[in-house]
């Protein structure tokens, strides 16, 4: 029998929430992604969290102290790894590049994602990979502009 990953979704916010369909499309999401990276019987947490939380841990662990729209933190080959979003960034973002949360949420979590598999965005190179990567998975599997 075939392994599973196992894609954990945890709400920090006690004031937001997402809708049910949303993050049921966001744990395929982050499901199909890890198996198109051949990778299974992982874990992987993505954790939303406020502007003050997403700043705190921004501070801590980066020693940039501001708000980011999210971040992420590669753990084992067991514990994949975790990502953090800001919800409130996300709905900023979403506004202003005039699509739906649901498209920036997706975004964010496959960013952060493809920061824990290995990619980056240090040169112009490595840049355009990881846009393309990024781009692909999300018209995949329907998380459109």
């Amino acid at each position: 029998m075939a392994k599973q990953n196992n894609v954990m979704l945890n709400n920090l916010i006690d004031d937001e929430r997402l809708d049910s369909n949303l993050l049921a499309d966001l744990k395929e999401l982050a499901d199909n992604l890890l198996l198109d990276k051949s990778i299974n019987d992982a874990e992987i947490s993505i954790t939303f969290v406020g502007n003050s939380k997403i700043k705190e841990l921004n501070k801590t662990y980066r020693d940039k102290d501001e708000v980011t729209d999210v971040l992420s933190f590669p753990i084992d080959e067991e514990l994949l790894g975790e990502v953090i979003i800001s919800l409130p960034r996300a709905l900023e973002q979403a506004k202003d590049y005039g699509h739906s949360l649901r498209r920036e949420v997706g975004f964010l979590m496959v960013h952060g994602l493809l920061h824990i598999l290995g990619y980056n965005h240090k040169s112009d190179a490595d840049k355009a990979e990881m846009r393309k990567a990024e781009e692909e998975l999300l018209e995949d599997h329907g998380f459109t502009r």
